[in-house]
């Protein structure tokens, strides 16, 4: 068979620590050359991409998805196929889906279930983190029995200060064993304010705040409209503070926030009414995959938070970096795999339930305007989405094994490690008197 062969041409290379006007030749697959003018031969079987005036970025890694997940009584509505075929899309190339065992099932059972659904149905490469959790009923009784029932009740529920403490209770134990952590979907300041404290004191510690954190807030779940409210009912839930996008946002620009992903878990008005007489009973989750990519570039490129570096950075490379898939993954280099989105940053789309791609009849961003959209994504050098046309098949997307102890985050552990070792006071032994009688614990 012909090799597949690809070149994008005329654009501008963004990589999370510079740009370069380059053409990208890509083979199998795999990136060959990155460089001005490049002029492959022969040209029969190459396929050509134009991306002049437009930025040529490492493919989007949403690093939380919960997709096909059996959740509080049903399923979520996006399933590897449709989820990932929206991640597309939206300029997503790999998702980290998180297997979350049953109590009292084993680690492994869960990690082979989850790959046996995803294998034959997701349209990119994915990878899977395995969950240990369980959870309590917090203040969830004493508001049933106010009368309060809505969805308002999911986030009265579940206080700012209940976050702040469980991410600062995780950040000291996992110092204390020397241990790094990774917060997931950072949603308040308080947290946030947590996260950025132990890093200026030096911890290991990276935080990600959500696409939808990041774009909307918890006003929403005082809405009138029931199933408006409902909809986006997520635990932790958005703040209510209208600021708070705002200020993730401010965190994620200057480098004590470090990854943005989804949490994406979605559920359609007819799941959601299995709540609608207790907001304990609404199954927790809303959307992101497709859209993460365009809100993070609106709300943190166009408002002028963070430059086109810094969005490749917490859309990609920092994931790649943190669970050790760098620079196959998160970088446009020779050797690197091709997932890559051919984006336009002065064309604009308006997010909506009736034009996404996700299975879900409700888009929490509905209405938004985005500059930035993704022309042309890339994965594994085979053109996947063009100009709104799908070239996706179920199953040809890969699981990604992720080695442990990725050098980027255990590096400063092994030198933490290294120096911050306690150290015995040298002295003579005691020589005194010792007392005849026995010391009776208490």
């Amino acid at each position: 068979m012909p090799k597949q062969r690809l070149l994008i041409k005329g654009g501008r290379v963004v990589n999370d620590d510079q740009s370069v006007e380059a053409d990208v030749y890509v083979e199998e697959g795999v990136v060959q050359d990155v460089g001005p003018n490049l002029n492959p031969k022969p040209p029969s079987g190459l396929t050509v991409l134009d991306a002049t005036n437009k930025l040529v970025i490492p493919g989007g890694i949403d690093t939380h998805t919960h997709l096909q997940f059996p959740f509080m009584g049903t399923t979520s509505k996006d399933d590897f196929y449709t989820g990932t075929k929206a991640a597309v899309a939206g300029g997503t190339t790999m998702i980290i889906d998180f297997a979350i065992p049953q109590r009292g099932c084993s680690l492994i059972e869960a990690f082979n279930k989850w790959k046996s659904w995803a294998d034959p149905k997701v349209c990119c490469d994915y990878a899977l983190h395995v969950a240990v959790t369980w959870w309590s009923d917090k203040n969830t009784k004493k508001l049933l029995a106010m009368g309060i029932t809505g969805p308002e009740g999911h986030a009265l529920s579940h206080s700012e200060d209940v976050e702040a403490e469980a991410t600062h209770r995780a950040i000291i134990i996992a110092n204390t064993i020397n241990c790094p952590l990774y917060v997931v979907h950072v949603m308040s300041k308080s947290s946030a304010r947590m996260i950025t404290n132990a890093r200026n004191e030096g911890k290991v510690v990276y935080g990600e705040p959500i696409a939808a954190g990041l774009g909307i807030d918890g006003t929403n779940y005082w809405n009138e409209d029931w199933a408006h409210a409902a909809a986006h009912v997520m635990s932790p839930p958005l703040s209510p503070d209208p600021s708070t996008p705002d200020f993730l946002m401010n965190l994620l620009a200057n480098d004590d926030l470090s990854v943005v992903g989804t949490d994406n878990c979605t559920f359609d008005t007819c799941q959601k009414a299995l709540g609608k007489d207790d907001f304990t009973k609404i199954p927790n989750g809303l959307n992101g995959v497709e859209d993460r990519m365009s809100v993070v570039w609106e709300k943190g490129v166009y408002s002028g938070k963070m430059d086109e570096n810094r969005f490749v950075a917490v859309t990609s490379t920092n994931a790649a970096k943190i669970f050790n898939l760098y620079p196959k993954k998160g970088r446009i280099a020779v050797g690197s795999d091709a997932d890559i989105v051919i984006w336009d940053p002065e064309a604009t789309r308006t997010i909506s339930a009736k034009t996404h791609h996700q299975a879900n009849n409700f888009n929490v961003f509905e209405g938004m305007v985005c500059h930035g959209v993704p022309v042309a994504t890339i994965s594994r050098g085979k053109v996947v989405y063009h100009d709104g046309v799908f070239n996706v098949t179920a199953g040809q997307g890969k699981y990604v094994s992720r080695p442990p102890f990725p050098p980027y985050v255990y590096e400063r552990v092994k030198q933490r490690e290294e120096v911050c070792q306690p150290i015995p006071v040298k002295r003579e032994p005691y020589a005194g008197v010792v007392s005849a009688t026995p010391v009776t614990p208490s």
